[in-house]
């Protein structure tokens, strides 16, 4: 809901910000940041007010708003792996930008109508990963592994289904799809649909990916969403797309076809990263691992008996 409301808000305040309304002067694009800046902070304080009052679970107090020094530097170090993995995944787009920048403004423009399609299609995969690692973490505090595992991979499961079915259907209307953002342009349409075709049914290694990886973090492997995330851009996509577009005849669909190996390659990799277990082993605080302990030694002497 507050994001909802903060969606709307941000709607109403863009135009009044950017174009000027009475007495408010027009401020073009920083009026879109200062509008993003407005809502987003109404959010944030909007949620500390939400904990404060303790009517979802959770009773926040002003006094436990003070810095604990400790713990902020375990959190640094516990997110700063996370912090490089999303740096990565931005990073990761600019340069291959530069490449394909390099075959013409009409491959430039198909790669970034396609990469905004791209964007859009993850959502419900993105939504899922959310589920996905609420599910886990809750269930790797209980210490009941074997449900932080199946809801992880129920979760891949249905990304795989849902994105595989979104591609196929981006399959049959890709022109439709890149001419809805450039309507006028019929070389970038048909080499957007190209490029759009070529990346799209593989589009449920994604959903895997993303469920998988948000699993991870969900257990406190941090270091492994931020190595698939690197293996992801810099040992698979950049150098896949480099030698494809350059050193063979396929050019500009080198390119695309970078994509949806790159998916099949880190969904798989994902997959047996998690399959081997080695995530289970993490435990993020002292309480934890003091249940685990206990469950531990029960389990032993039931076991006796």
């Amino acid at each position: 809901m507050i994001v909802f409301g903060t969606v709307v808000l941000n709607f109403l305040l863009d135009p009044l910000f950017i174009f000027g309304f009475g007495p408010l002067p027009p401020q073009g694009v920083m009026g879109a940041a200062l509008a993003t800046l407005t809502t987003q902070g109404l959010a944030a304080l909007l949620g500390i007010a939400i904990f404060l009052r303790g009517r979802h679970g959770i009773q926040l107090s002003w006094r436990g708003l003070r810095p604990d020094v400790a713990y902020v530097r375990r959190a640094f170090f516990l997110g700063l792996p996370v912090s490089i993995e999303l740096a990565t995944r931005g990073l990761g787009p600019m340069l291959l930008s530069f490449l394909v920048a390099s075959f013409g403004t009409v491959t430039l423009a198909a790669y970034g109508t396609g990469s905004n399609i791209l964007q859009f299609v993850t959502i419900p995969a993105m939504g899922l990963a959310q589920a996905a690692s609420t599910l886990v973490s809750q269930n790797m505090g209980a210490r009941n592994l074997q449900r932080a595992g199946w809801a992880a991979l129920l979760a891949a499961s249905a990304g795989f289904v849902i994105l595989s079915i979104v591609g196929l259907v981006a399959y049959l209307l890709a022109p439709a799809l890149v001419a809805f953002f450039v309507p006028r342009a019929p070389d970038v349409i048909a080499e957007g649909a190209h490029f759009i075709r070529i990346m799209c049914l593989a589009w449920g290694g994604i959903g895997v990916q993303l469920c998988i990886v948000s699993a991870f973090r969900a257990s406190g492997n941090m270091l492994a969403a931020m190595v698939i995330a690197l293996v992801s851009q810099f040992m698979f996509q950049f150098p896949l797309a480099y030698i494809l577009s350059k050193h063979t005849a396929l050019q500009a669909s080198g390119l695309w076809w970078s994509f949806p190996i790159t998916t099949i390659l880190v969904a798989l990799v994902s997959v047996c990263w998690f399959a081997q277990g080695g995530w289970k082993a993490t435990v993020l605080t002292e309480e934890a691992r003091q249940v685990a302990q206990v469950a531990e030694e029960t389990i032993a002497e039931e076991s006796i008996r």
